[in-house]
């Protein structure tokens, strides 16, 4: 049966088969890294960024109304570059079908139409190749081949064909594409998830799989000191509460939940509201001085499966440990990937770190839940990952904070030597802000890691298996033996021989034996170079050296 259009459960349906069939190909999509490093992590954050939408949407009837819920879910749940740019192409989707009931495929077409522009607004320096060129092209060449007879089967099938015909271009437009002899990753995936839809219209189903386990990275937190707040203490803040309640069916309970409704009665208890129904269950985040109000309106529905109630007036005391309602001057958010960065952060003064671990980097919605803990003239942000420095901007222009700067920290000897040239005692934010910013441009980071793949890049080759060594993100050194491959990473920068210092993460992988050998091979090879071993615990590199020029 052919379909002339459809509505919001016929594109919930689409949708979730979408999601299915970019898991049952995430390893495939990952492994398409045009770099030999074991972080390839593009299918993963797709498919995370995609399901928190999913997860975040009630079925609705009319498709405007559910995609924007989709939308909202997957920009806070952005993780990585390619999770950020898919949550823009469904903003731009959602941004044309705001007003549709149902969709036709002339309102599909101008809707990938608008996708597609949005999301090369949001990237500052669009690169042909990728996502971007395949999501334009795809809808490009066949939008005036829509006509009033076209089906919705039919309009997808071309927009798949044609982006298939894209993607098989993308390594000629993208040379470090080329050079790996592979596809864009991301626009792979993307492709994947309009496949899984249009096979979900001809009865193809493809089977549920549950995305990767996103560990929880929201603000971390020392733990809780209550000398901070008293019988003296003012309660200005308020508190925060969380709390997921499912809906019930007993005599007592009132059976007409509306969600718009409850929602409008939040609002007389609290700000900072968010809510997410998903059937017949409800997660909520407010923040409130009355809690009380909320919990009895909250029972006339349901009861409570989970409930969390914090002393937001504590945390700020203790966060600031200054006068009153005093503000900090400035405020550093870190995100990391392991406890020992965790760490090592912390000492180095940064408020708030969020840490995540194996293949999940810090979302979008990690990010805003930062800058909502803290109370700062300025906040900067230091992502510490290449892949996460677009769901920390999106964060902050979602959260419209004018106030927050995101220092485009690509590894965690940039961030780390940023927060090190700190002068936290000042109150001339500007220069310490300049400080930092020379501290991460003046950082030299080397990774070392096993390949994954056979890899060349025009000066350096390596093999599946061997061990490598990246300097700033390039392919240096490789051997057969880890610690050579290090050395010889090292010879590889420029300057090398005059350098004094260096700071070492050891990864979760390093042993102490390990350690100890490479400091041998250090004082034997650079006599003048002090290196400094901190634990990191980082799940992808061996180790990681950050040298500062």
């Amino acid at each position: 049966m052919s379909n002339i259009k459809i509505n919001g459960v016929q594109l919930e349906k689409m949708l979730k088969n979408g999601l299915n069939n970019l898991l049952s190909h995430k390893d495939e999509v990952n492994k398409l890294n045009v770099f030999p490093v074991p972080d390839g992590d593009t299918g993963t954050n797709m498919s995370l960024t995609l399901s928190h939408g999913l997860n975040s949407a009630a079925s609705r009837q009319e498709a405007g109304p559910y995609l924007k819920a989709v939308s909202d879910g997957m920009l806070l749940g952005a993780r990585g570059n390619s999770g950020v740019i898919l949550s823009q192409l469904f903003k731009g989707l959602y941004t044309e079908l705001a007003r549709a009931g149902v969709i036709t495929p002339a309102l599909f077409r101008n809707a990938l139409i608008r996708a597609y522009k949005t999301a090369y607004a949001s990237v500052v320096h669009p690169v042909e190749g990728t996502i971007l060129t395949v999501a334009r092209e795809g809808i490009e060449h066949i939008r005036t081949q829509v006509t009033r007879r076209t089906t919705i089967e039919e309009f997808l099938a071309m927009y798949a064909a044609e982006m298939r015909k894209s993607l098989s271009f993308t390594p000629e437009l993208l040379p470090v594409l080329k050079e790996s002899g592979v596809i864009d990753s991301g626009a792979y995936g993307y492709i994947l998830i309009f496949e899984g839809m249009l096979d979900q219209l001809y009865g193809k189903l493809h089977q549920a799989q549950e995305p990767d386990e996103a560990v929880t990275m929201s603000a971390s937190q020392p733990p809780i000191d209550a000398s901070y707040f008293n019988e003296n203490s003012a309660f200005e803040e308020g508190y925060c509460m969380e709390f997921i309640l499912q809906l019930m069916k007993g005599e007592k309970y009132t059976q007409r939940f509306i969600l718009k409704s409850y929602i409008e009665d939040l609002k007389l208890y609290g700000t900072s509201i968010v809510v997410v129904q998903d059937g017949r269950r409800i997660k909520v985040h407010i923040h409130t001085f009355i809690p009380a109000k909320i919990i009895t309106l909250s029972q006339e529905f349901g009861e409570f499966l989970t409930f969390k109630l914090e002393n937001m007036q504590l945390q700020h005391n203790e966060a600031f440990a200054s006068a009153k309602g005093e503000k900090k001057a400035l405020t550093v958010i870190a995100a990391v990937n392991g406890e020992g960065m965790e760490k090592v952060f912390r000492e180095l003064g940064c408020d708030v770190v969020i840490n995540s671990s194996g293949a999940a980097n810090a979302s979008t919605e990690d990010f805003i839940r930062a800058l909502g803990a803290v109370n700062a003239e300025k906040v900067v942000v230091l992502p510490n990952n290449k892949n996460v420095v677009m769901a920390a901007e999106q964060a902050a222009r979602l959260a419209e904070a004018k106030n927050v700067e995101v220092l485009p920290t690509k590894s965690p000897a940039e961030g780390y030597f940023a927060a090190a040239m700190d002068i936290q005692d000042s109150d001339d934010v500007e220069m310490r802000v300049k400080q930092m910013r020379a501290g991460m441009k003046s950082t030299v980071t080397l990774t070392e890691s096993v390949a994954t793949k056979d890899y060349e890049n025009g000066v350096t080759s390596c093999k599946a298996g061997e061990e490598i060594v990246l300097v700033n993100g390039e392919l240096t050194a490789a051997s057969t033996d880890w610690c050579d491959c290090l050395i010889n990473g090292l010879k590889a920068v420029p300057g090398i021989e005059d350098v004094e210092s260096c700071v070492i993460f050891k990864g979760e992988s390093a042993s102490d034996e390990q350690e100890a050998i490479l400091a041998g091979r250090l004082s034997e090879c650079f006599p003048l170079l002090e290196a400094t071993f901190v634990y990191g615990g980082q799940s992808v590199y061996r180790f990681i050296i950050g040298i500062s020029e």
